[in-house]
C-alpha cells in the first residue's frame, strides 16, 4: 500500500495570527487581451496571486494558483477576471481574494503628417478583489504624453519648456470600456500625445501642437476628470499625473479620486 502524504499546509496552527494576503507573486503567463482593431492582442502577463488564511491554519496551497492560471487561456476581460477570483477563492476555501495582473499592451499610430505607422506600448493593470462572494475590478492604464509649462510659455522670449508626463487612470466600470477608449480620453487632453514613429513634418506638428496647448499637471488631471466624469459606463475612476520636469530634479505631481455612484444612506 502506498503510504499516506502529509498535508503540511492543513494542519491547526495556534499563534491565533490571521494573514492578509499569502500567495504568489510575479508569475508570467501568456494571455490573449480584446484589441479594438485586430480582435484579439497576444502579450505576457504578470500575475500576483493572494487569498487571506484565517489564524487557524498553517498555511495556503500555493499549487492551486498555478493550477487555475493554467486553466483559464481564454482572453483576459473583466468577465473572465471575475470567474478567475470567484474560482480562486473557492478552491483555497477563502473569503478574501485579490488578483493584479499586468502586461503591456501595443496600439499602432500613425503620425499627424505623415502618416506613417509604428506602434506604441502602454502599460495595463487589472486589478481585482473579491471579499465575501461580491468581485470588484478595475482598470488601470497608464499614458505616455507631453505636456507644456503655460507659465514658462507665458515669460519666455524663445520658446517653452516641457516634459514627457505620465497620466495613470483607473477606471472601475458599469459596462465594457476598450482600453484604447481609456487611453484616448488622455491622450486628447494633453499638451500633445506621443507616437512610436515621427518624420520631420510629424516633428514640427508635435511640437507646435505643444505649444499652442499648454497644461500645468493641475489642468491635465481636471481636463482628464471632465472626461470620465461625461462617460456614464465608468462607476468610479482615480486619474494621476506625474510631470517628469525638464528644468528641475523633482517631478510634478497631481491625483484627483472620485466615485460617481451615490452615496448610500446608512
Amino acid at each position: 500500500m502506498t503510504k499516506p502524504i502529509a498535508d503540511v499546509q492543513s494542519r491547526e496552527d495556534r499563534r491565533c495570527i490571521a494573514i492578509n494576503k499569502v500567495g504568489i507573486k510575479d508569475i508570467r503567463h501568456p494571455i490573449r487581451v480584446k484589441d479594438r482593431n485586430e480582435g484579439e492582442q497576444h502579450t505576457i502577463a504578470t500575475f500576483n496571486m493572494y487569498v487571506n488564511l484565517p489564524h487557524n491554519f498553517k498555511g495556503t496551497h500555493m499549487s492551486r494558483f498555478v493550477e487555475i492560471l493554467s486553466e483559464y487561456e481564454k482572453e483576459i476581460s473583466v468577465e473572465s477576471f471575475k470567474h478567475i477570483l470567484c474560482d480562486m477563492t473557492e478552491r483555497l476555501e477563502a473569503e478574501e481574494g485579490h488578483i493584479e495582473v499586468n502586461f503591456p499592451y501595443f496600439v499602432n499610430k500613425k503620425a499627424p503628417i505623415s502618416g506613417v505607422a509604428a506602434l506604441l506600448d502602454y502599460d495595463v493593470t487589472l486589478l481585482g478583489e473579491i471579499i465575501n462572494g461580491t468581485p470588484t475590478i478595475y482598470t488601470r492604464v497608464i499614458v505616455p504624453v507631453t505636456s507644456l509649462c503655460p507659465c514658462s510659455k507665458q515669460i519666455a522670449e524663445r520658446g517653452a519648456h516641457n516634459q514627457r508626463s505620465h497620466v495613470t487612470v483607473q477606471v472601475r466600470t458599469r459596462s465594457f470600456v476598450w482600453i484604447e477608449e481609456i487611453i484616448e480620453m488622455v491622450e486628447s487632453q494633453a499638451s500633445c500625445e506621443l507616437f512610436g514613429l515621427l518624420k520631420r513634418p510629424d516633428e514640427k506638428y508635435v511640437t507646435e501642437r505643444a505649444y499652442d496647448n499648454p497644461k500645468f499637471v493641475e489642468d491635465m488631471v481636471r481636463d482628464v476628470a471632465v472626461e470620465l466624469n461625461r462617460d456614464d459606463r465608468i462607476i468610479a475612476y482615480v486619474v494621476e499625473s506625474e510631470n517628469f520636469e525638464s528644468i528641475h530634479n523633482h517631478s510634478a505631481y497631481a491625483l484627483i479620486e472620485k466615485n460617481k455612484e451615490p452615496a448610500r444612506v446608512q
